[in-house]
């Protein structure tokens, strides 16, 4: 783990409601897995007496990074609106990723709302890697959409919105039709409703493709002291989100 004051470099609207910040933080990049996260102190002063707030990787470049967030609260409102050159507190990489079959083989990547962020950069790692990538997201409406220009060419992007705005019409779970069975293995990040829809959904034929969620936990501190990110596993007892995961086995949860 690194701790570093980096520099924003700019914020864009990626959707409606969500934002995409890139720092520059040359600590923060180094040895990075797909999945993990960094967790970031917003507040320019230390006046916040809130903990710092985890983010998941959304990109890497070089020295580079940019997170791709929701503004929700206080934290993540006061990032979306702090100028170029801005210094912002951070720690990370935290968390255990993603891991991809040693073999070229068809992922599935399922996310819901910002739960998306993770897996672009996931999708870019796999596509060097050799894999075939499906990335499937679901949005309430055509206006909370990441674009599909965000994704390595090579990767198939399909959306689903709840109003039928765009793409098929419900939720990312409804609509996985032929991509289940194509998959070898399958990705997912976002709200636990989904996670336990997705369960339901692949429960007869889901679990030869060990499906590998990241969880979307409360992490306070991010390393494991404050235990305030418990996640009740069904196989291994009580873990905490931020250091055994966020990554877990779909069904060892839901």
């Amino acid at each position: 783990m690194n701790i570093e004051e980096a520099r924003i470099i700019s914020t864009e609207r990626a959707w409606d409601g969500a934002y995409i910040t890139w720092f520059h933080a040359p600590a923060m990049t180094r040895g990075v897995e797909a999945g993990q996260f960094v967790m970031v102190h917003c507040s320019a002063d230390g006046s916040d007496p809130m903990f710092a707030r985890a983010f998941s990787y959304y990109r890497i470049d070089g020295d580079r990074f940019a997170l791709l967030y929701a503004r929700v609260g206080r934290g993540s409102g006061w990032l979306s609106e702090q100028p170029p050159g801005a210094p912002v507190r951070m720690y990370g990489p935290l968390g255990n990723g993603f891991t991809f079959p040693e073999s070229p083989a068809n992922l599935l990547l399922i996310g819901g709302g910002v739960g998306i962020a993770p897996l672009v950069d996931t999708a870019e790692r796999a596509i060097n890697a050799g894999h075939h990538v499906v990335a499937m997201m679901g949005g309430r409406t055509s206006s909370h959409l990441l674009a599909a220009s965000a994704w390595p060419k090579e990767v198939e992007y399909i959306v689903v919105t709840e109003d039928g705005s765009t793409g098929a019409r419900g939720f990312v779970t409804q609509h996985l039709g032929k991509y289940q069975e194509w998959a070898n293995r399958i990705y997912a990040c976002g709200p636990n409703p989904m996670f336990q829809s997705l369960a339901d959904v692949l429960r007869n034929n889901g679990r030869r493709q060990s499906p590998q969620i990241l969880m979307e936990e409360n992490m306070p501190c991010g390393w494991g002291m404050c235990y305030g990110c418990a996640v009740f596993t069904k196989h291994h007892g009580v873990k905490l989100c931020c250091k055994d995961g966020p990554r877990f086995n779909l069904f060892d949860v839901f």
